[in-house]
């Protein structure tokens, strides 16, 4: 690595809206986040899957298929 051209490295603490907070390091000495893992649906689990029976459903009914008709 070349010397006198990188930033310095510091420990930071990165804080979420939710309050959870970190420490990491970085070249910025505070982060403040919208968004984190611990209040990201994705990570808690929370986020609602497509239901795959809601979506073949709602491809039948806006291509006018039903239980008797059903292309072929």
């Amino acid at each position: 690595m070349k010397a006198n051209i990188h930033p310095e490295m510091k420990e930071t603490t990165i804080t979420c809206a939710c309050g959870a907070s970190f420490k990491t390091k970085s070249t910025k000495e505070n982060i403040n986040v919208e968004i984190c893992s611990e209040c990201h649906p994705f990570y808690t689990g929370e986020q609602g899957k497509a239901k795959k029976a809601g979506n073949i459903e709602k491809f039948n009914r806006k291509y006018g298929l039903n239980d008797n008709n059903k292309a072929a």
